[in-house]
């Protein structure tokens, strides 16, 4: 076919991701076209004088005619009576005839690009929601209601962090709590990090803003059923579990082909994304539906830094592998950008980056087969190892520990030093084998545990939710330390008495008997003196702490005990 001539195609979304078509006659076109580039901005110009700069997105070739599609957003209503948003899902529901060869042509091409059209306002180094500086926190959902208070507040750590937390990012030694029969230890970081205080007080936000309607977390805010349970009782409810189970319009698990919660979203629903971020596919839907996506969306910024960091990593050539958990929400939300820009690779751990390196020191036919077999649904279509394996880089969960990512670039790089040489091995391995991906909050976390743990302890309690991960690397310091002394809690309710502690064991650690409570003894029934270190993970409410401290000291009989004013006296004192 000769293709004839050039037209050139503006698509104006508004923050609703909703399109702007123009009524003809009894069918529907695009709104913004014209074979001059300069006629179609001065058009999309009249109509909404306020919008961000058109940008190219893809060509196609339309009865001859070569289109060169631009995509826009824009605030503004319509201010041409012919003109109209309607979501994408509408227009694909619309019969054929009632669309224009032109418009019909250019929405089958949409697809590929669903996913920018809720950040046409972000340059591509901006971050879709940036962590508020210490001022324009809001305190005020913290402490809304008693529940809220019970949950959030905590004197205690409130003196603590004041007193042991200089620096956000540098961990310092441990603070004491001097009760008179027990002693505890708490590190100066613990508890909620930035990225989860943003979510938080999104969602608190959002439900507080718009009384009257609907709104939903993709899946769970964060790890905590508490802070989970609270948001529900006044009002979000969740769209799908953290393992991506969609819910249903009564608010238990969807059935196979059941009606679902996603079925009944309109444009008029409000839908958080959280911390964790979320995958294109779920980013995608959303959009269609014509659902505000990044007004909501609660990305940590952290979490979005391993993102641009395998974008950058992409474009140089290198195939990203992310060290992960392959059923965690952020990792499969990695995955998902990350395939946009690169062959990529989840792997869990040391030994399965052993089984690449095998592979990538001597290849043979028969360890190709293998490796596709044993990562298969674990990489991007497509990915030939003899191909995409020679040039690597290191991205990845944000809530492990900091020495198994290390050991994993450390190893890689040792696998093409032995190959290529000194001189050229490195080369192999993107951002010279920076750890530069890891999060500030969950090293400092650790860092400050470790500093905890040079402490003589009879115990230790790590609070945090059951599929947390971030908790669960801080268990594994504690037990890597105290063996049986380390318990795994959700809250002072696991711990019935100091013969019987619930304490979970997560799936990774038990043997093939997935995740399950056993119980434990905390030390024999006798009063001596006690040294407990107490911590929390990344989405533990520092009330949860303080409730803990509360419930061991019940233990003990009140002549024992300081109470909680001359302890907090005690630290007063530490300051001057």
């Amino acid at each position: 076919m000769t293709i004839s001539a050039q037209a050139f195609v503006i698509l104006a979304f508004n923050a609703n991701n909703q399109l702007a078509v123009r009524r003809d006659g009894t069918r529907l076109d695009l709104a913004f076209v014209n074979s001059n580039a300069s006629d179609a901005a001065a058009k999309l110009a009249t109509v909404f004088p306020t919008h961000t700069p058109p940008t190219e997105y893809f060509t196609c070739e339309i009865e001859a005619v070569r289109h060169q599609v631009c995509f826009t957003q824009t605030p503004a209503q319509p201010s041409a009576p012919d003109i109209s948003f309607l979501t994408l899902e509408q227009l694909a529901l619309q019969p054929c005839d009632q669309l224009t060869p032109a418009l019909a042509a250019v929405l089958t091409r949409l697809e590929p690009h669903l996913i920018e059209i809720p950040y046409l306002h972000l340059g591509e180094n901006d971050y879709i929601y940036k962590f508020r500086v210490e001022r324009d926190r809001n305190h005020d959902i913290y402490q809304q209601d008693a529940a809220a208070r019970a949950l959030y507040q905590s004197r205690l750590c409130e003196a603590i962090k004041t007193l042991a937390r200089t620096n956000e990012r540098s961990a310092t030694r441990p603070a004491r709590l001097d009760f008179g029969a027990v002693n505890y230890i708490i590190p100066s970081h613990f508890g909620f990090c930035l990225g989860v205080k943003n979510a938080i007080e999104r969602a608190y936000e959002t439900l507080a803003e718009n009384p009257g309607r609907r709104v939903f977390m993709l899946s769970e805010l964060i790890h905590n059923p508490f802070v989970n349970e609270d948001l529900l009782r006044r009002g979000l409810r969740f769209l799908q579990t953290d393992k991506g189970q969609p819910f249903g319009p009564d608010g238990n698990l969807a059935a196979a082909s059941a009606p679902t919660l996603w079925d009944t979203l309109t444009s008029e629903d409000i839908v958080i994304i959280p911390a964790f971020g979320a995958t294109d596919e779920d980013k995608k839907r959303l959009v269609r539906k014509g659902i505000r996506v990044a007004q909501y969306d609660a990305t940590c910024m952290l979490v979005e830094k391993v993102w641009k960091a395998a974008r950058a990593f992409g474009r140089e050539g290198y195939t990203v592998v992310i060290h992960g958990k392959s059923e965690h929400e952020e990792t499969k939300a990695t995955f998902s950008n990350s395939r946009r820009h690169a062959p990529s690779i989840i792997i869990r751990n040391l030994s399965e980056a052993r089984l690449l390196g095998d592979y990538m020191a001597a290849p043979t036919e028969a360890k190709r087969a293998a490796l596709l077999a044993r990562f298969a649904g674990l990489h991007t279509p497509g990915l030939d190892p003899s191909r995409d394996l020679d040039r690597i880089a290191v991205v990845n969960q944000t809530t492990l520990l900091m020495n198994e990512t290390a050991a994993i670039i450390d190893y890689f790089k040792s696998v093409f030093v032995s190959k290529y040489g000194e001189t050229d091995g490195p080369a192999h391995v993107g951002g010279a084998g920076k750890k530069d991906t890891l999060c500030y909050a969950t090293q400092v976390n650790q860092d400050a545990l470790q500093r905890a743990l040079a402490e003589p302890l009879d115990a230790a309690f790590i609070i945090g939710g059951k599929n947390s991960s971030n908790t669960y690397q801080l268990y594994r310091l504690c037990e890597q330390k105290l063996g049986s002394r380390a318990f795994f809690i959700q809250s002072e309710a696991n711990i019935r008495s100091r013969s019987e502690i619930e304490h979970y064991v997560f799936a990774a650690a038990s043997h093939g008997a997935g995740g399950h409570t056993e119980m434990h003894a905390l030390w024999p029934d006798e009063n001596t003196p006690k040294r407990v270190l107490i911590t929390g993970g990344a989405s533990c409410p520092d009330g949860l702490v303080q409730q803990v401290v509360a419930r061991i000291n019940s233990f003990y009989p009140a002549a024992q005990l300081h109470d909680i004013d001359t302890v907090l006296a005690g630290l007063a004192a530490l300051r001057t």
